[in-house]
């Protein structure tokens, strides 16, 4: 009885979460989602990935509407060296329907975004990464065949101006591990439109 509440206790802890934790590393397994193509997208669909840049942003959030053209160019920049840019919406459709998928497949064609725009309608890829903001950004890299998150935070340090920015968080971290380095700054707080989970 013991050893078959051991197990059903080891077995939700496997379904609940998604991060577990190395070295005080979070360690990220993996997400399916809907892309706004149609196509459902995964970590898994990116074999020769050495990392990728998650974003979570949204469609109705002022602070988010700053960014596309800024996450197109991180795209541009850094898919071709391995590190492709994935942006996921997990805001409460019923709240804002601005941010419905048809929205998303709208904003995305007239913004002519050139990465995934995923609909995380359950808002469990959120829970899992503990999203709290749109924008919230994180840095995933692969090491020993493992996802290990080396940055979390805002983008940059200036929503307001892409020119008077004087600290692009997510490009750094993603420069330093391109060469072999380790982040130096790993964590930031996030700015932005907060994240409402649904109960």
């Amino acid at each position: 009885m013991k050893t078959s509440k051991i197990f059903i206790l080891i077995s939700l802890s496997l379904m609940i979460f998604s991060f577990i934790n190395i070295d005080n590393e979070k360690v990220y397994k993996n997400f399916k989602l809907l892309n706004v193509d149609g196509k459902y997208v995964s970590l898994t669909d990116y074999p020769a990935a050495k990392g990728f840049i998650i974003v979570f942003t949204c469609n109705h959030c002022p602070f988010a509407k700053l960014y596309p053209e800024r996450l197109n160019k991180l795209n541009a920049k850094y898919n071709p060296q391995g590190v492709p840019l994935i942006a996921i919406s997990s805001t409460d459709t019923l709240v804002y329907e601005d941010d419905s998928y048809m929205k998303m497949v709208e904003k995305s064609v007239n913004e002519k975004f050139n990465y995934p725009y995923l609909y995380d309608g359950d808002q469990n890829t959120a829970r899992d990464f503990n999203a709290q903001k749109t924008p919230h950004a994180y840095v995933l890299w692969k090491d020993n065949e493992k996802w290990i998150v080396k940055y979390s935070g805002a983008i940059d340090d200036n929503g307001a101006s892409e020119e008077d920015v004087k600290n692009s968080y997510v490009a750094n971290a993603v420069d330093l591990l391109l060469a072999g380095k380790s982040v130096k700054i790993k964590e930031t707080k996030s700015i932005g439109c907060q994240i409402y989970f649904r109960k």
